[in-house]
């Protein structure tokens, strides 16, 4: 074990994903020399050659145009999005083209292609770099969307996202890229998509959460401890398919939940898992569930960043609110 910084994590994946895998490419605007905006990509050109990492055009759509070519020949791409955002502008190549290719051409082909972009509120950037877009491709049959809490997931999900046959948005967290450290194991590993994990086991209250939520669940679940308050929090990773049995494992344990996003209120994924649990498992309920999320209003400017943002006490206190309901 080694502690890491979040990015530092992701860069390490990357490292070994271009030693084992020799079709794996990484291209994206300035991830050459530079290393990416955020220096995801720091050192790699230099190690591997400019065949295999390499800048490309400021212009997003031809970046998942050339991705969907290359993956129908053979290669592994790894294609960068220097903020989430900017994926409106290669939304088509995703939705119309890399989620049909297997069925569209019988599964004689697959789009085994990461989109690797950032997002998320706290680094007050200015607009069109930060929104939650995961609800967006969430929607999208045939993508999978992946969206790491900690280092060693962000490392071990980003090598299972690379060896998986099916287009993968792989969402990494701004204000985790720096903030955050932890143990991350040495070498290659993967861990498993589409499967959750409890991140704090708990026995009063579900708090569900994923991405840059999910220390803030973690932080609230102390808070709630001092009052008496056993949080089990458990954190989505893959929010696109949804393991529904950890879902359902959580919510027939405590019989109380509440679903935290950055997103705004209609955006995310919060009212699906919400669905799913009126569907599923409302009979194991003890109350309605909660809902913490951003107002639902645009994004907004760095000045205003802080009053719109999720907040650790915003999800203690929707907490106490359902485990006081009788």
């Amino acid at each position: 074990m080694a502690v890491k910084t979040y990015i530092a994590a992701i860069t390490e994946a990357l490292d070994l994903a271009l030693e084992k895998d020799k079709d794996a490419l990484i291209f994206g605007e300035d991830v050459g020399q530079n290393g990416g905006v955020f220096r995801a990509t720091d050192g790699l050109q230099a190690k591997y050659g400019e065949e295999r990492v390499f800048n490309t055009p400021l212009a997003e759509s031809g970046i998942g145009g050339m991705a969907i070519g290359l993956a129908t020949q053979g290669f592994h791409p790894i294609m960068e999005i220097q903020f989430g955002t900017f994926i409106f502008e290669v939304f088509d190549s995703i939705a119309g083209q890399m989620s049909r290719t297997r069925y569209r051409f019988n599964n004689t082909r697959s789009n085994n292609i990461v989109v690797r972009t950032p997002y998320g509120i706290g680094t007050k950037t200015p607009e069109m770099h930060a929104d939650s877009i995961e609800g967006l491709f969430s929607q999208i049959p045939g993508i999978r969307v992946v969206m790491p809490s900690n280092p060693a997931d962000a490392k071990g999900l980003l090598l299972a996202s690379i060896e998986n046959n099916d287009p993968v948005i792989f969402l990494e967290n701004l204000h985790l890229y720096r903030s955050l450290k932890g143990e991350v194991p040495e070498g290659y590993y993967t861990t498993p998509l589409d499967t959750a994990a409890v991140a704090k086991e708990g026995s009063d209250v579900s708090i569900i959460a994923y991405g840059g939520t999910v220390p803030l669940a973690l932080k609230a679940a102390e808070q709630l401890e001092k009052d008496g308050i056993k949080a089990e929090v458990l954190d989505l990773r893959t929010v696109a398919p949804l393991d529904i049995a950890s879902i359902g494992k959580t919510v027939e344990k405590t019989g109380r939940v509440v679903v935290v996003q950055e997103a705004q209120r209609t955006a995310g994924i919060a009212a699906n898992v919400m669905a799913e649990i009126s569907e599923r498992f409302v009979l194991n309920l003890k109350a309605p569930i909660g809902r913490v999320s951003g107002p639902d209003s645009i994004f907004p400017f760095a000045q205003a960043e802080n009053d719109w943002a999720v907040k650790a006490e915003d999800i203690v206190n929707k907490v106490k609110e359902v485990v006081d309901y009788d």
